[in-house]
């Protein structure tokens, strides 16, 4: 228990000092009138001639006893204050000097709880800190099996039909992508922080978290494209892989695939949005359409579809901005406000009725932790752009912003 700022602790207020003390206070005051009175009625003259000193000596009088209780009162709150930053037996005994000898028990019984809740917070802490240890070794004992396996399964992957391959990589990722969510949420949630920041190459960072996607990628043919300067950010290595890979991941999981593109053309004559059940903008009964104001109709699927996924990173407002955009499936206006609360899955898709919704919770607060910004937009059925601002530390880069969801026109 740590109460070491106190807002009371430094000023001590004196009035309410006094107006705890003002019956016996005017009880002083009547008594010092009522010896005059006294003194005027025995020897009118001896008062006249001792007036002045009387009102003197009573505001001398009353102005030291007010000081004493002042004093009192401050000793007795400076022993109480630091009584509740540590309630041992050393600092109880001070306060029982302190306060009169009706309060002792109370006294006592405070210091019996405080130290009982102590012993009890630092059982919970210790629990806690072996509970974080034991989900970290976990963590990592687990990685040790999936890399043999995935080593196996590269060495082996001419063995098993396309189709096999598929659905082992799909499993391997998403073990993965399990164990280090449950990693990195114990990290969050620890007291204890173990970032290393440090001048990053982004182009590199992105590279190395797709190589972990590879398989994926290459299995719904998805096209990259980049636009990455030589840019360098100070962050976590760790972190912002973990952070890049919950986006890319989300990116491969809802994409869509050729039956599966909506076709949304631009329709200003209709006050209303034409839809099918299979893939209406709903939001409480009602179409809409995020970051746009335009209504849109859907057409034919698109055969020739092709998921794709940007890379871009440009500076705005003197934060060095990446951007990262897909054209899956995006996500409805409805659930939009909500993508980073906790467990929150939405409503976009048979897809999102298996997810976690965990992880662009974690990403959020991840990102929050590292003093990074998470944005997110999306267009139903026009993908989904999800930016992470940085601070500038002696980043390059000479890119404008491109017209998109988030900042532009």
């Amino acid at each position: 228990m740590n109460h070491t700022t106190h807002k009371n602790t430094p000023g001590f207020p004196t009035l309410r000092t006094l107006l705890q003390y003002s019956p016996w206070l005017l009880l002083l005051l009547g008594l010092d009138a009522f010896a005059a009175l006294l003194l005027w009625l025995a020897d009118a003259d001896a008062f006249l001639a001792m007036a002045s000193m009387i009102v003197l000596f009573s505001l001398l009088l009353f102005a030291a006893v007010c000081c004493v209780l002042i004093r009192h009162e401050r000793k007795r709150s400076r022993a109480f204050y630091d009584f509740l930053d540590n309630p041992d037996e050393y600092h109880e005994s001070v306060l029982q000097k302190n306060v009169s000898a009706a309060q002792h028990d109370a006294v006592h019984a405070l210091g019996d709880a405080l130290r009982a809740e102590q012993l009890a917070r630092a059982a919970l802490q210790t629990q806690l800190n072996e509970y974080e240890e034991y989900v970290e070794t976990w963590a990592h004992e687990t990685k040790t099996p999936l890399s043999l396996l995935a080593l196996l399964l590269d060495n082996r992957r001419e063995e098993f039909s396309p189709a096999v391959r598929f659905k082992l990589d799909y499993i391997q990722n998403r073990t993965q992508e399990s164990v280090g969510q449950m990693l990195f949420y114990a990290r969050l949630k620890s007291a204890r922080k173990d970032y290393l920041f440090e001048q990053i190459q982004l182009s590199t960072c992105i590279e190395e978290v797709l190589d972990d996607y590879r398989p994926l990628l290459d299995e719904k043919q998805f096209r990259l494209s980049f636009s990455l300067p030589e840019d360098t950010v100070y962050a976590d290595r760790r972190g912002l892989a973990f952070l890049l890979g919950q986006i890319i991941s989300n990116s491969i999981k809802y994409c869509q695939g050729p039956a599966e593109h909506i076709s949304m053309s631009p329709n200003y004559d209709q006050e209303t949005t034409e839809h099918t059940p299979a893939s209406s903008n709903h939001c409480q009964g009602t179409a809409e359409q995020t970051s746009a104001s335009s209504n849109y109709h859907l057409g034919a699927a698109d055969h020739t579809f092709t998921p794709e996924l940007s890379f871009t990173s440009f500076r705005h407002d003197g934060r060095l901005v990446l951007s990262i955009r897909d054209n899956g499936i995006g996500i409805r206006s409805c659930d939009l406000p909500y993508i980073f609360e906790k467990g929150f899955t939405g409503d976009s898709g048979d897809n999102r009725k298996k997810a976690t919704g965990m992880g662009l919770y974690l990403a959020k607060e991840l990102a929050e932790q590292m003093s990074l910004r998470l944005d997110a937009a999306s267009q139903w059925g026009h993908g989904t752009e999800l930016q992470i601002s940085f601070p500038i530390h002696q980043a390059q880069t000479s890119t404008l912003p491109p017209t998109d969801m988030l900042y532009g026109e």
